[in-house]
């Protein structure tokens, strides 16, 4: 059952998050038009990167970048963040970026507030990216990493209950790869729930997506669609509908519970919407639409990002703790 809960904010928060769009509508919109731009921004995006790659370490934590062994394809490179104590869950995180950028170190601040609120370890996937790549091996990177975490491939884990967990083009490359490992049911049972930030669901273009307007924060509104159609070349928009490309349109029984988020301001606001209605109809989803919240708002420094990211935690919390009364054993 799908239940979408509306959350009070008073004036001054809503205030907040207003005057920090004014600075987000003085930025160039994120656009993919070629591959020359995304490079030189996961250039800058690497090097950045440099002076805190030991981050989790500062905060005494255990960090480790490991190639998964997987079956029938390339091996897939992680990144391991894990408490001081036993993990009582594994978190396993799809970063965003649009498929042409990013990398598993990008969600650090992140996934190192995860391990220490939740008691969790945290793998992101470093799958490849779509600038070098077919979508589909991006795809496969995701279905194969996570098919070595539920298996065999971290055996340090192999007893914890599992939570995916997925960021704009990492929401969507959670969800197609929930789908695809319905083909292995005992793998799919330790995924106990998921957590999806504003993903992209259907790469045809939902009526938010088509409908943007030209002054849309964040994302490149009106350049969406071609987006969506360079990703995929060849292929129509009925091919683009099958649900291995666009989660909406999958079989979504069995699939576990939900938590799912999205900004009113997002053009990929349906993505969510719609989405979390069909899971709803299989398992029990809770939707969080976010007012004057625009896409990528969890990263935002406003008091709406900061009451998602805990209430968050807190849902990643009670999940572990009811997967523990289920099976004490366990």
């Amino acid at each position: 059952m799908e239940t979408e809960q509306s959350w009070s904010f008073d004036a001054l928060q809503i205030e907040q998050a207003q005057r920090f769009n004014k600075t987000l509508a003085r930025l160039p919109r994120f656009r993919i038009r070629n591959r020359v731009t995304p490079m030189l921004i996961q250039t800058l995006l690497r090097a950045g990167q440099l002076a805190s790659s030991l981050k989790p370490a500062r905060h005494g934590l255990a960090i480790e970048e490991r190639l998964l062994p997987t079956i029938d394809a390339r091996p897939v490179k992680v990144r391991i963040i894990r408490p001081p104590r036993p993990p009582k869950g594994l978190v396993l995180d799809f970063h965003g970026g649009g498929w042409v950028i990013g990398n598993a170190q990008m969600n650090d601040d992140l996934n190192i507030a995860l391990v220490q609120a939740c008691d969790v370890a945290v793998v992101s996937v470093d799958y490849r990216l779509a600038v070098s790549t077919p979508l589909q091996g991006l795809l496969d990177d995701c279905l194969a990493a996570t098919r070595s975490v539920l298996g065999d491939g971290l055996p340090e884990f192999a007893d914890l209950p599992v939570i995916v967990v997925g960021e704009s083009a990492g929401g969507h490359l959670a969800a197609a790869t929930l789908l695809q490992l319905k083909q292995w049911p005992a793998l799919l049972k330790r995924v106990c729930g998921t957590l999806l930030y504003y993903g992209v669901f259907d790469l045809t273009g939902t009526p938010s997506v088509r409908d943007a307007g030209p002054d849309t924060l964040v994302l490149d509104g009106p350049g969406m669609v071609e987006a969506f159609r360079r990703l995929t070349p060849g292929l129509d928009d009925a091919q683009r509908r099958q649900s291995w490309l666009s989660p909406l349109y999958g079989d979504l029984a069995g699939l576990p519970p939900a938590l799912m988020f999205v900004g009113e301001l997002d053009p990929l606001r349906d993505d969510t919407v719609l989405l979390a209605e069909r899971w709803g109809e299989v398992a029990a989803v809770e939707l969080r639409r976010l007012p004057a919240s625009p896409h990528g708002f969890i990263h935002f420094p406003t008091p709406m990002a900061d009451r998602a990211l805990v209430h968050s935690r807190e849902w990643i919390v009670r999940l572990l703790a009811a997967q523990v009364a289920a099976d004490p054993a366990g």
